[in-house]
């Protein structure tokens, strides 16, 4: 993974102080389908932090850890074995452009809690990316209802600088929470900061409150 000093993450943090593209404006999707200070675009357009892991599926795991009453290892073909779902959402970058109409195929993540069942005390996730890529999650936000671990989009898969071939989508909250190349899952007591987070950004990111900065 990029590391703290590389050039697109001292350009955030100076977007991060400066308070770029705040716009003051609050917004509810039951209201306005685009939150405030976005715009439409019809290509999806590819960030990372400048490396995009190889990820063969033979290698390729899983791990859903923490606070769970049933921890699970999935490998590829135990993951393509369970429940699948398809959904249609609109995403938001921090960037500004937003994407109406997305269709994904993959798990559900609320099929997956149902699974490894998380503990009583457990209500925030930390995702890490095969890069090292990190980023935090209120749980409820990861069991929302459109949430999937996605390995297709628009009937194709996942491509590699999408975050194939699997990646978090949480629709109502900023991209960046939405974690790409996903091989870990950890289920915490409190919440920890994760890469993003730690640079200057809001620790959950709901698009329509434009949570796009930490508050400190």
């Amino acid at each position: 993974m990029g590391d703290d000093d590389s050039k697109l993450t001292r350009t955030k943090r100076q977007w991060a102080d400066q308070g770029k593209f705040l716009t003051g404006r609050i917004s509810r999707p039951e209201t306005d389908r685009l939150p405030p200070g976005q715009h439409l675009v019809k290509n999806w357009p590819v960030l990372d932090l400048g490396q995009q892991p190889v990820i063969r599926p033979e290698s390729w795991r899983l791990d859903v850890k923490g606070g769970a009453e049933n921890p699970m290892s999935f490998s590829w073909a135990d993951f393509l074995a369970l429940p699948q779902s398809q959904k249609l959402s609109d995403i938001h970058c921090v960037t500004t452009w937003s994407r109406y109409d997305n269709r994904w195929e993959g798990v559900s993540t609320r099929d997956l809690l149902d699974l490894v069942m998380p503990r009583p005390e457990a209500s925030f996730v930390m995702l890490t990316s095969y890069d090292g890529y990190t980023t935090n999650l209120p749980l409820a936000d990861f069991a929302a209802e459109d949430a999937i671990l996605a390995t297709h989009w628009e009937g194709q898969p996942l491509t590699a600088d999408h975050g194939g071939p699997m990646r978090l989508v949480v629709p109502h909250l900023y991209f960046w929470k939405s974690a790409k190349w996903l091989t870990r899952i950890d289920f915490l007591p409190g919440d920890q900061a994760g890469f993003w987070e730690r640079n200057g950004y809001h620790m959950r990111g709901d698009p329509w409150m434009e949570e796009r900065y930490s508050d400190d």
